[in-house]
């Protein structure tokens, strides 16, 4: 609850705390469009420097629950200005790195931030807006993440490019440290809501179906980031795409993947595991397809547009079906899935560096897409299970709000 339940200003703090949103979710990802000028700089390899998509998946993954949940009582605007301080000075001593182990210390801390953010984001927005008007609060927030995952990365690229990686997150650590600022003096004070004992919440993880469903997030993430990390270096390497034109490729991969964010919005809260099979298979299509026609303009950009839109599609819908799959505490049930994703993220950097080292960036895309149908399988087996009965959804899961 607030101290004003209708506190005036508070669509100005829903506002922030969305662009809060946006750096935070930017910073996890910005790295992958930074991969070939960060590895050239430090003379590390792009599989090496890779690794540290790994680690950061890793910290989110193992810490993400159990942090959300101890810092569960903190007040929100406290714990949020000192998540977006923590991100500015991380920001900052990643763009003074002047090794992979100084710039690994500056993803690691970070890391430990995230999840606590993520997961009480939005909840954080339903209560400064009130009932009637949570759905949209909520909504406003997530498409800042959105907004991150398709535009923060070719942005910072972009970024990237006109004044260098170390730019791009310095760039990152004075807009991290201006919100943090602009949030002090905006946000009403937020008081954690009565938290359901974790003994209650964690029945969940006794429901084979719900696991099932949270395993089957892992391998979809895998066979995302085991291309998706290197794809800035498949872009200049065996696409040909000049280092300075690699961003904005990555910005028309973002761009069409609001199509896949609404298509994927249409079909999961029906089928959620048929659209989970329907666009594995769609994203291995395109992967393998972008590998295949790197060297045609016209049918690789058909083939990365396939791929970004089944790319995009699959953040919500794996949110949302693992959501659905438990039978009670969705809001644990999704932050079990953020860690579960990102063990993913961190699986598929492995993987891909692997391939890249062994074999190319140019044959990424063919592992990735070995893994996509593996997956799509697999989806296929989940709903051979017996579903536990599926809870209504909470306004921070409504149609509004599918946009994470």
């Amino acid at each position: 609850m607030t101290d004003k339940p209708q506190a005036t200003g508070g669509a100005l703090s829903i506002a922030i705390l969305a662009i809060a949103a946006f750096v935070i979710v930017t910073t996890e990802f910005l790295i992958v469009g930074l991969l070939p000028a960060l590895a050239r700089d430090l003379s590390i390899t792009v599989a090496t420097a890779g690794q540290l998509v790994t680690l950061f998946a890793v910290v989110v993954m193992v810490c993400g629950p159990f942090l959300t949940a101890w810092l569960a009582n903190v007040d929100r605007k406290k714990l949020f200005v000192a998540v977006l301080v923590l991100f500015a000075a991380t920001n900052a001593l990643a763009a003074v790195a002047q090794n992979i182990w100084v710039l690994a210390l500056a993803r690691l801390l970070p890391a430990l931030a995230l999840p606590v953010f993520w997961g009480t984001a939005s909840d954080t927005a339903a209560q400064i807006a009130g009932p009637e008007k949570a759905g949209r609060a909520v909504s406003t927030v997530y498409l800042g993440i959105s907004a991150a995952m398709l535009f923060g990365i070719p942005l910072g690229t972009l970024a990237a490019d006109a004044i260098g990686w170390r730019g791009a997150f310095a760039l990152l650590a004075a807009l991290s440290l201006l919100i943090a600022v602009l949030m002090f003096f905006s946000m009403p004070t937020v008081r954690a809501s009565q938290p359901v004992a974790m003994r209650e919440q964690a029945k969940i993880l006794k429901s084979p179906f719900f696991m099932a469903n949270v395993a089957l997030s892992i391998l979809v993430f895998t066979a995302m980031f085991t291309g998706y990390t290197y794809l800035a270096e498949m872009l200049e390497k065996s696409a040909g795409v000049a280092p300075a034109q690699v961003g904005w490729w990555l910005m028309g991969f973002g761009a069409v993947g609001l199509i896949g964010n609404w298509l994927g919005g249409l079909w999961v809260d029906q089928k959620p595991l048929a659209t989970t099979a329907i666009f594995s298979v769609v994203l291995g299509l395109g992967m393998a397809a972008s590998m295949l026609f790197a060297g045609l303009s016209i049918g690789f950009a058909v083939a990365l547009g396939v791929w970004g839109i089944a790319n995009t599609a699959l953040y919500p819908i794996c949110q949302i079906r693992v959501m659905k799959a438990a039978t009670g505490a969705q809001a644990l049930a999704g932050t079990i899935n953020v860690s579960a994703a990102n063990g993913g993220i961190a699986l598929g950097a492995v993987i891909g560096g692997v391939a890249v080292a062994n074999w190319g960036a140019g044959n990424v895309g063919y592992v990735a897409a070995g893994i996509a149908v593996l997956a799509a399988l697999a989806a296929g087996l989940v709903a051979r299970m017996s579903p536990a009965v599926v809870p209504a959804m909470s306004p921070a899961m409504s149609p509004a709000a599918k946009a994470s």
